[in-house]
């Protein structure tokens, strides 16, 4: 773990969610969302975090609430016309079906004119965040000019809730502040998930390197039954236990590291499942020629990519045995056919069990999305977060300053 204070498991708590704000109409309300969303050409290329925001403008428009939305965009060095919310207003008001106007700026006179001329369960998007150096210092001066702007807010962006910015934790101290609707959704998976789970319990954790998934493992054992160890980050694992593992990505400097996780693991009853067979090539691309080994005969002049077809049936039948399963990374090279193999596998079998009722599956972090949507699997997975960082450090039992802020009510 590291210096950082954990967070109980969020669910745990009660947070106030957005019903808990009162009447509403002609209410000016500042809603934290995440529109940092991908541009091409202009125009808006992955709406999903659009659309998960649309619950909430709802639910505010049908109370008659005056809208102001409040996001970062990018990281500008102050004011960059390039990192202009403007262009993801129109895309906003597409999804949700209305109008959203845009401001200038997201304080001062711009912002506040814009807000107040709004009607009744109207929206309005203000300016970039970031443009002001006071939103990421968390400025006092700065959370002051944005909570004049408001009567209440509305934090519905679990993506910005890992930083203790002006509009994610500042601005939560000035005025009446609620989780919106997809935030609590988020809570609520994510307790689901290792708070109060039903047992047993998997993880499946993979990516490149161990020292980027540190606390993360530190974290899970002891908190779930059964810890999958994939991707590059098992060869380190492999190495650690005296097993050749040829020219491998490979943390060797971890090796001891890697021990005693396995050792934690074992003293705490998480049980660790590592490769026993492994698919290798001698060329990092696709379609190398390739072949199946056992962990421990992978040839010197080669590395591995993929697990092999004996390690995928292991770990299918963990997932077969557990109810609750969360999910980060990959388990081989996904990016680069056939080493996708393993991953599409896995996650597959995830996503059937979950189809047929019989486990809950939580998912998130880095390449995760990408690598389940490659295995066409996402879509069926009880939850898949797309909040990154946010994710991860839940996962690593880290504190979030912005969900925390909320357990303390001033008003």
């Amino acid at each position: 773990m590291s210096g950082a204070a954990a967070s109980p498991a969020p669910g745990n708590r009660r947070f106030p969610g957005v019903a808990g704000l009162g009447p509403l109409h002609g209410r000016r309300v500042l809603v934290r969302a995440d529109l940092n969303v991908p541009l091409r050409d202009g125009a808006v290329s992955d709406a999903s975090r659009l659309e998960a925001l649309v619950p909430t403008l709802n639910h505010l428009r049908e109370r008659g609430a005056r809208i102001a939305i409040l996001s970062h965009f990018g990281r500008p060095k102050g004011h960059d016309p390039a990192l202009s919310l403007r262009p993801v207003a129109p895309a906003l008001g597409a999804c949700w079906g209305a109008e959203i106007g845009f401001a200038e700026d997201c304080i001062g006179p711009a912002a506040d004119q814009a807000i107040r001329a709004l009607p009744p369960g109207g929206a309005v998007v203000l300016e970039n965040t970031r443009f002001h150096p006071g939103e990421e210092a968390n400025d006092p001066a700065f959370a002051d000019a944005l909570a004049r702007l408001g009567d209440a807010y509305v934090n519905d962006a679990f993506s910005a809730a890992h930083r203790a910015h002006a509009s994610t934790e500042g601005l939560a101290r000035r005025l009446p502040a609620v989780a919106g609707l997809a935030l609590q959704a988020e809570l609520d998976a994510l307790e689901a998930a290792l708070g109060s789970p039903v047992r047993p319990v998997a993880a499946v954790v993979g990516g490149a390197k161990v020292s980027s998934k540190l606390d993360i493992l530190g974290n899970l054992i002891g908190r779930v039954d059964t810890l999958v160890i994939g991707g590059g980050m098992a060869n380190t694992f492999l190495f650690a236990e005296g097993r050749a593992i040829g020219k491998s990505l490979a943390e060797r400097d971890l090796a001891e590291t890697a021990r005693a996780i396995l050792g934690r693991a074992k003293a705490a009853g998480t049980e660790i499942l590592l490769p026993i067979d492994v698919v290798v090539a001698e060329k990092f691309e696709a379609h190398a020629p390739s072949a199946i080994v056992a962990a421990d005969a992978v040839p010197p002049g080669a590395m591995i990519l993929d697990l092999g077809p004996q390690s995928v049936a292991r770990i299918a039948g963990a997932l077969g045995r557990a109810r609750t399963v969360v999910w980060n990374g990959p388990l081989g090279a996904f990016e680069l056919a056939p080493f996708d193999a393993a991953t599409k596998a896995a996650a597959g079998e995830v996503a059937r069990l979950t189809r047929a009722g019989q486990l809950l599956s939580v998912a998130g972090g880095g390449d995760t999305l990408a690598a389940l949507n490659r295995a066409m699997a996402a879509r069926d997975f009880s939850f898949v977060s797309t909040a990154g960082g946010a994710f991860l450090e839940w996962l690593e039992g880290k504190a979030l300053p912005g969900i925390d802020v909320l357990l303390s009510p001033r008003f």
